[in-house]
């Protein structure tokens, strides 16, 4: 873990340290007591609120509205879906006890909320004029995690949780792809700054329950991918196991068809992984807290530079969330290397010779590029910048999964191209497959993608057992978090 110079390990020495010490060192998070559990720091919070922000808008131009449901869930309930119960009942913290008595009932600890929001809509939902119903959660969940890691996996985490009704299993898949397409999508690539690629989850993937899983995903840094969001068509399972129904137009009780979908604070460890550097965090202007420090060489208080460079600040949009940094009991440097550290995507010197000319040095935190600009034009500038810094990292990403993906066609192309980034392969998508796969090289499917082009080739098989495959469609496969 990083010191108390908070210095980073490199990358290429420790992938697994230098992330925990850029967490340390831009003070995002600790872990707490509890193992497994984190405590999520100012500026971690700040991070994660800018990104609820976005996405609670994203959400409600889908037409979905916000509730809140219960923390503890009756095991009653997560015993009504076989499947579901048999995909999490690793990962459940049950309560046997409360006011110092045992419980008649056990009480589960909401790993998710699918079966307590569908009893509410089996008592919401009557007719077919109650569809589609539409409502999101923002919450907590706790899901017993034995391998922690800050942000990526921890036993509680938040997140938000779509959950929807519709009427035919069509309009159900129509809206699980909506909230991928329109939300998720646009949320990685236009405000993290990720190219991430969208598609579907194999059997062995996809959520416990659910008859299809949409994800987007993206390679990260150290060439494993990383899982940044899903969306479920649960088509009408749940539906049936609480008594989800309705009189359609014709008067007729029938069952409704659901989705669910979810992104979490794993965002932030996925910004993290994408972007940052030796020297430290580095964000995406778009979800940055702070997008300009202004920091002044002074050594006074009383410093003319001190007032020019609050006033600097102040003159930025309030969306920049400009600061200024006035601490006296700081050098100069010890200030900068602080801002860098953090991720803040410009950085602004003023000092008595700047002041003087009516310049400032203006500092891309991306590629640490300096420049003296004048005073007049530095807001024109900086407006420049931060989007051309958004659009940088986005590239950088991009080039990484262009590059970092291999078309292949033998068992030993396949075990080299999962050790750099992603192969494409052709897959039987047989779950006993894909388990050997992952017992030899580690690597998983992440996803068959949206777009795949079906391929000319005659008779493709398993890239690992050989067998015909089911489509002629090749999958993502890579190491993954």
């Amino acid at each position: 873990m990083a010191n108390d110079n908070q210095s980073i390990t490199p990358r290429h020495q420790d992938h697994a340290q230098w992330y925990q010490d850029v967490i340390v060192a831009a003070d995002l998070a600790e872990n707490s007591p509890v193992r497994g559990c984190m405590v999520i720091k100012p500026y971690g919070y700040a991070i994660w609120e800018k990104m609820v922000a976005v996405l609670d808008e994203l959400i409600k131009k889908q037409g979905a509205a916000n509730a809140y449901f219960p923390l503890f869930i009756p095991m009653s309930f997560i015993e009504k879906e076989a499947e579901h119960i048999k995909g999490f009942s690793p990962e459940l913290a049950v309560v046997t006890h409360g006011g110092g008595k045992q419980l008649e009932s056990p009480l589960v600890v909401r790993p998710t909320s699918e079966t307590i929001i569908y009893d509410s809509f089996s008592r919401w939902i009557k007719s077919y004029r109650d569809l589609p119903l539409l409502i999101n959660q923002w919450a907590n969940v706790v899901r017993w995690e034995m391998r922690p890691r800050l942000f990526l996996r921890t036993t509680e985490f938040l997140w938000q949780e779509g959950h929807t009704a519709h009427a035919s299993a069509k309009e159900a898949r129509k809206y699980t792809l909506q909230i991928l397409k329109k939300v998720y999508f646009p949320f990685a690539e236009k405000y993290l700054g990720v190219h991430v690629l969208t598609g579907e989850k194999s059997e062995s993937e996809k959520f416990a329950g659910a008859l299809a899983t949409f994800c987007i995903e993206s390679l990260m840094q150290d060439g494993k991918s990383l899982q940044m969001g899903t969306s479920h068509d649960l088509s009408d399972h749940f539906a049936k196991s609480f008594g989800v129904q309705y009189l359609n137009e014709e008067g007729k009780l029938t069952y409704a068809f659901n989705t669910s979908w979810g992104v979490s604070t794993r965002l932030i460890g996925g910004l993290i992984l994408s972007h940052s550097d030796d020297k430290g965090l580095v964000l995406p202007p778009a979800l940055a807290p702070h997008q300009v420090v202004v920091v002044p060489i002074a050594t006074d208080a009383k410093d003319p530079v001190m007032a020019a460079a609050k006033k600097l600040a102040a003159g930025f949009p309030k969306t920049y969330g400009a600061k200024f940094d006035d601490r006296m009991n700081l050098r100069a440097g010890e200030k900068f290397y602080d801002w860098e550290k953090k991720g803040v995507p410009v950085r602004i010197e003023l000092g008595p010779k700047d002041l003087a000319a009516n310049s400032c040095v203006l500092v891309r935190r991306d590629t640490g590029e300096k420049n003296s600009v004048a005073l007049a034009d530095v807001k024109t500038i900086v407006k420049d910048m931060l989007a051309d810094i958004q659009k940088t990292l986005y590239d950088r990403t991009a080039k990484r999964v262009a590059e970092q993906t291999v078309v292949v066609d033998t068992w030993e192309q396949f075990t080299a191209a999962v050790e750099k980034g992603y192969a494409r392969a052709f897959w039987c998508e047989r779950p006993e497959c894909e388990a050997q796969i992952k017992e030899k090289t580690k690597a998983t499917s992440r996803l068959l993608a949206l777009d795949a082009p079906i391929e000319n080739v005659v008779a493709p098989v398993c890239i690992a057992c050989g067998q015909k495959v089911k489509r002629k469609k090749r999958w993502y496969f890579a190491k993954a978090y």
